[in-house]
């Protein structure tokens, strides 16, 4: 099929789910704009690259659409995933992650000084959770929120300036994460293995969450937490004396301890160990060394059900360099195991393609709907380019540089944004 063709009625096909009828072509143009090569997405620029020839109107027609239109972020991503999913084919992962936007000033919604991925730092920063769905052919975010900071939360002038719902409250990323997950189970989204970091993984609740909505994980850990190993297990509780109550919590004497993950790795026989290759990367074969025990975490001394630990300690290192715990099943073969978790590279793909060829963190404006529903027309206009790419005829696995779309064609004097003269001029 054209793509042109393809493009409008994919736009068709999420404009049903807007409530008004004009909405339709704003959601093409901002789409359309996201699309088309551009060193900016926010919206003066889009305008300039769908309309040069009436940008100021466009401008208008883009914002209103953007920051101010009550249409529903949900609807629209759910319509995106009926869209692209049947191309992308059966679902492997769940995957959670979070990313940041570093941010001048402190006037943004929920912007604060907090860890942001993409400097590797503390700084100022807004920081939004998400869920992918993925398998091996790609992956597809299903849902995005913004992380409001609790002094954020608790600040009702902010909170009004930048129109943040009554009904968003503090909530920490495990807990939004969790809601995404239940949202997602509700939505009879096809199910995967649900994938972490350490972030995610460290907080018992979270898994304990993802076990109550009957999904299995593998989810990344800290190297301090601690396991009891094969073989081990706290002790009963005391029994009854003749007086009191009898015990009821698990005991621990000095022969009855949990250990460390890193201290079980280093307890491991050399036959415990093998070099596993999961994939092929751009640059040949991704391979390590790994092992994985059978251990039940060690909290608050409950006997917990066994899982997988899952080491990999690359040769020449002094020390393992990462740690996970999954609930897969017992009989799953070590290398699936291994490609299950490493499937979370996905996501960071998400994350890459949504910043760089679509503006995901190029948003200006400073209200909660402004900043969700830029972000879901990125999402909207990544499931557009994800689904070209599965159906190409072309195999390769490329980062999404060559859009299926053409800019209009400009007028003879037309100024581009941020040329000498742009400053000068303003466009008619």
């Amino acid at each position: 099929m054209d793509r042109k063709r393809e493009f409008a009625e994919y736009v068709s096909a999420l404009a049903e789910t807007l409530g008004h009828a004009d909405r339709g072509e704003p959601l093409g143009d901002y789409c359309r704009g996201l699309i088309l090569s551009g060193e900016r997405k926010s919206i003066e620029p889009m305008a300039a690259l769908v309309a040069p020839r009436g940008v100021s109107a466009k401008h208008q027609s883009l914002h209103h659409f953007v920051a101010k239109a009550d249409w529903s972020d949900a609807s629209v991503l759910s319509a995106v995933r009926r869209e692209v999913l049947p191309t992308l084919g059966a679902i492997e992962a769940w995957i959670v992650d979070d990313t940041g936007y570093p941010k001048k000033g402190k006037h943004s919604v929920g912007v604060a000084r907090q860890y942001c991925g993409q400097l590797g730092k503390q700084d100022n920063c807004q920081v939004a959770v998400s869920v992918s769905v993925a398998n091996e052919r790609g992956s597809l975010p299903i849902d995005y929120r913004l992380y409001l900071p609790r002094e954020w939360a608790a600040d009702p002038e902010r909170r009004r300036t930048t129109q943040v719902p009554a009904s968003m409250e503090f909530a920490t990323k495990t807990a939004i994460a969790l809601a995404q997950l239940q949202r997602a189970r509700a939505e009879q989204v096809p199910s995967g293995v649900v994938l972490a970091d350490a972030a995610y993984g460290n907080d018992v609740d979270f898994r304990d969450g993802i076990s109550a909505l009957g999904l299995t994980y593998a989810v990344g850990i800290q190297s301090s937490t601690t396991v009891w190993a094969p073989g081990h297990e706290p002790l009963a509780p005391r029994g009854y004396w003749g007086r009191g109550r009898p015990g009821v919590h698990l005991r621990r004497d000095p022969k009855h301890q949990p250990i460390d993950v890193n201290g079980l790795a280093h307890e491991l026989p050399a036959r415990a160990w093998r070099r596993i290759h999961w994939r092929e990367g751009s640059a040949g074969p991704l391979a390590s060394r790994f092992a994985r025990v059978r251990v039940r975490a060690a909290h608050r001394d409950e006997v917990r059900a066994e899982e997988w630990l899952v080491i990999e300690w690359p040769l020449g290192e002094t020390e393992p360099t990462k740690y996970w715990l999954s609930t897969l099943p017992q009989n799953i073969a070590f290398k699936e195991l291994v490609r299950l978790i490493k499937l979370r590279w996905r996501i960071e793909r998400d994350y890459q393609e949504l910043k760089q060829e679509l503006g995901l963190g190029h948003y200006e404006g400073r209200n909660w709907r402004g900043f969700h529903h830029h972000a879901t027309l990125s999402i909207a206009a990544y499931g557009f380019l994800m689904r070209s790419r599965l159906t190409s005829r072309s195999k390769k696995n490329r980062v999404l540089r060559d859009p299926p779309l053409r800019r209009p064609p400009q007028p003879k004097n037309f100024i581009p944004r941020g040329s000498p003269r742009a400053a000068r001029t303003s466009y008619r």
